[in-house]
């Protein structure tokens, strides 16, 4: 499973950003698609906010798109490469603040001041002690009426089990093959969207809504959960809805782009 360690090396040292992090945007036809097909459907009703917090901004993908829908923007990233990009991307930007973290810590932040509170496509490869961690800082820097929509792991909901039997019948070498098959994605392995629940609410905080969806995979692989302080107008007993169409979606977002994205209109 990616530690704190392996994820700065990776994603600070030994990946490519020469494309900003939009290469990850190709099975949508583009970041733009991206935002307005997948996660502004997803965020709308918490959009603008006052102050909006973005975890683990990599190089501006999604922050392009919040600052606009703010009065203030704060982002947070393990990586010093990735907060300099962000800085010379959105020097124009005056209200965004930066900040480099331990990969699981907000002490930057001010307490009680985060309206809404966004991590997409990164918290994948944090660890269930990451997710822990993260959440425990939210329930401090949300506002009573703030909320969080973190994009996290479910594979834990398949491998964690697996390893469970494989240890009973002490196949343990058998578990790695068939984990590292169904884990092409180096998602955390101790996270499930049901763990990630008892840890929100063992954090303080009321774990209001979960999409678990298939991401790249056949499998329920990922999820998206939305988190808010107890009494919040947010606050609600869970809801949770399985969309294995997730990627069908991701294609239709797609198709859709090519027929009536600015892009497709040329001159022929």
């Amino acid at each position: 499973m990616p530690t704190v360690e392996q994820n700065t090396e990776e994603w600070g040292s030994r990946f490519d950003w020469s494309l900003s992090g939009d290469d990850w945007s190709a099975s949508w036809g583009g970041t733009e698609n991206l935002w307005w097909g997948t996660l502004h459907p997803r965020v709308r009703a918490f959009l603008p906010a006052a102050h909006v917090l973005e975890i683990a901004p990599g190089y501006g993908r999604v922050t392009q798109f919040l600052h606009p829908r703010c009065d203030r923007l704060t982002v947070v990233d393990l990586n010093e490469t990735c907060i300099s990009a962000c800085r010379q991307r959105f020097a124009d930007v005056p209200h965004i603040t930066y900040h480099v973290n331990d990969g699981r810590s907000l002490a930057a932040v001010e307490d009680s001041t985060v309206d809404f509170a966004l991590s997409f496509d990164s918290l994948v490869h944090a660890d269930a002690d990451v997710i822990e961690g993260y959440l425990k800082q939210l329930a401090t820097k949300l506002t009573a009426d703030g909320v969080a929509l973190l994009h996290h792991s479910n594979a834990g909901a398949y491998l964690a089990p697996l390893r469970t039997v494989a240890r009973r019948v002490h196949a343990d070498h058998l578990a790695e093959a068939v984990c590292r098959r169904v884990n092409r994605s180096w998602r955390a392995e101790d996270v499930s969207s049901a763990r990630f629940a008892a840890l929100a609410e063992r954090s303080g905080l009321r774990c209001s809504g979960q999409e678990v969806i298939s991401w790249h995979s056949r499998f329920l692989n990922d999820c998206f959960s939305t988190v808010t302080l107890p009494g919040s107008r947010w606050d609600r007993s869970r809801r949770v809805s399985r969309n294995r169409n997730f990627m069908a979606e991701v294609d239709h977002v797609h198709d859709l782009g090519n027929l009536y994205g600015p892009d497709s209109f040329g001159s022929g």
